[in-house]
């Protein structure tokens, strides 16, 4: 990780779960991480944990809903202005609304399109134009998808979210392909998780995180700081390697 000290990154989604623990260890390898959400409340109590901790790097907290594309593109706009520009991106942000096929609300659908595929490409594209300005050759895309974004064993409530995962899988190939085309060592990569332990469940399920209810409490499951060491792994790999496929489970997971 020497070669990415003091480098910027982007983490989408950064104000909890994975996109909190990967910024944290980013961080802590001397990053400059450039951390956004809707609310940036949490992201800035993180970031003076992590300054107060003596992390190397930096954690700048930045208000944006990735559902709109003007926001996004105001953030690397502001990341241009002030820190040159982006180096890695992790386009960790991602929602589920319990609309089934047959029965769900095309809100929910649209939400789910909004954050999940189309935040996603609008992310890559201007973080891949961020490194083409400025001749970036060693850059890197991290897509964080999940394990339903390669099988099709969720229930009803989430197939329309497993199927916008599918599309980050297709999506990451079609950036390989393009990547592979400019000729520079620039890589991506999707790294799916299985079980996560984190608000995700709570909220496809409509249950108040803060129960005392523990909807994971007999379910083989991951913490977040599992899938930040994998994030941590992969922009560790040299530079002639392209991890481009990560699948992150629990040794007791059926799926």
């Amino acid at each position: 990780m020497e070669r990415w000290k003091d480098r910027v990154a982007l983490v989408t989604g950064a104000s909890a779960g994975i996109g909190a623990a990967v910024a944290r260890a980013l961080v802590q390898n001397g990053m400059k991480v450039v951390g956004c959400a809707r609310n940036v409340d949490k992201i800035e109590k993180l970031s003076a944990e992590c300054q107060s901790a003596g992390y190397p790097g930096t954690l700048i907290p930045y208000k944006c809903d990735v559902s709109n594309e003007e926001e996004i593109l105001s953030m690397f706009s502001a990341i241009k202005t002030l820190h040159q520009g982006v180096d890695v991106c992790i386009n960790n942000a991602g929602l589920a609304r319990p609309e089934p096929l047959l029965s769900g609300k095309t809100e929910g659908w649209r939400t789910m399109i909004d954050v999940n595929v189309l935040a996603v490409s609008i992310c890559t594209r201007e973080a891949y134009q961020s490194m083409k300005e400025r001749n970036v050759d060693d850059g890197h895309i991290i897509n964080i998808n999940s394990i339903l974004g390669h099988s099709y064993q969720c229930s009803s409530i989430a197939h329309f979210y497993c199927a916008t995962k599918h599309a980050v899988t297709a999506l990451t190939e079609g950036i390989r392909q393009e990547l592979r085309e400019t000729k520079n060592r620039i890589r991506v990569t999707s790294i799916s998780p299985g079980v996560v332990e984190t608000e995700f469940i709570y909220r496809i399920l409509n249950k108040d995180p803060s129960s005392s209810e523990n909807v994971y409490a007999d379910l083989p499951h991951l913490s977040a700081d599992d899938i930040s060491k994998a994030v941590v792994y992969v922009l560790s790999a040299p530079g002639n390697v392209q991890v481009h496929e990560l699948i992150v489970k629990p040794t007791e997971e059926i799926l």
